[in-house]
C-alpha cells in the first residue's frame, strides 16, 4: 500500500463499512451546509441537520463527548436558526445579516465559559479526561457553541469563531484517526474565510440585504 495513503487512511481498516460510509455522508452534508452558509442560503439548516444527526451517533462511538454535544447542540440550533432566518421583521424582509451588539457579546462570553465548564465536567464524570485531545475537544466545543449561536442570530462574527475552531479541529481529528473529517475541516476553514468576506461585503453594501 502507498505509504501516504496508509498514513492518511490506514486507520480505517479497523472501522466497519457502515461507520466509514456514515462519516463520508455526514462530511458531505456538512460541507454542503457550510457552502450554503457562505452564500447566505436557508439550505444551510436542512443539510446541517442531516450531517449533525449522523455525527451525534458517530462521535458517541468515537468517545469524543465534546464534539458529540456540539453536534447535538447544532441539531437543536439548526431548527432555531431555520426559524430565525425565515422570520419576517416586516412585510418584505426577513432577519438580516448584522454585527453583534454589546448584549450579544456578553451572552457569547457566558456561553463560552459555561460550555467549557460543562464539557470539562462531562469528561470528568465519564473518566475520559485522559488525553490532550479531550482538553482541545473541550475548547473547540465552547468555540463552536458560540459560533453556532451567532450564526443562528445571523451575526457576521460567527465566521470568526468557525475559522478558529476549524483550524484547531484539523489536527484534532487527524490525531484521532478520522481523516475524512479532518480534511472536511480544512475545507471548512477555507469556506469560513470566504464566508466572512462575502457576508462583510453584503453588510457593508447594504445592512438591510439578507
Amino acid at each position: 500500500m502507498n505509504p501516504i495513503f496508509e498514513f492518511l487512511f490506514g486507520q480505517y481498516s479497523e472501522y466497519s463499512d457502515l461507520h466509514i460510509a456514515l462519516e463520508i455522508i455526514a462530511a458531505l452534508f456538512g460541507l454542503l451546509s457550510v457552502i450554503f452558509a457562505w452564500f447566505n442560503k436557508i439550505w444551510v439548516y436542512p443539510t446541517g441537520i442531516i450531517s449533525t444527526a449522523i455525527y451525534v451517533y458517530l462521535l458517541l462511538q468515537w468517545s469524543l463527548l465534546g464534539d458529540m454535544m456540539i453536534n447535538a447542540y447544532y441539531f437543536i440550533m439548526s431548527i432555531y436558526g431555520w426559524y430565525i432566518w425565515t422570520r419576517k421583521i416586516d412585510e418584505t424582509h426577513v432577519t438580516p445579516i448584522a454585527r453583534t451588539t454589546t448584549e450579544e457579546k456578553n451572552i457569547s462570553a457566558i456561553i463560552f465559559v459555561m460550555t467549557l465548564l460543562f464539557v470539562y465536567g462531562v469528561y470528568v464524570v465519564f473518566d475520559k479526561l485522559n488525553d490532550w485531545a479531550a482538553y482541545i475537544d473541550t475548547l473547540t466545543t465552547a468555540i463552536f457553541f458560540v459560533g453556532m449561536w451567532l450564526m443562528a442570530k445571523r451575526k457576521i462574527e460567527n465566521w470568526i469563531f468557525w475559522i478558529i475552531g476549524d483550524v484547531i479541529s484539523v489536527p484534532l481529528y487527524f490525531y484521532k484517526g478520522f481523516t475524512f473529517t479532518s480534511l472536511q475541516y480544512v475545507v471548512f476553514t477555507i469556506i469560513a474565510i470566504f464566508g466572512y468576506i462575502t457576508w462583510k461585503k453584503s453588510l457593508d453594501n447594504d445592512p438591510a440585504i439578507v
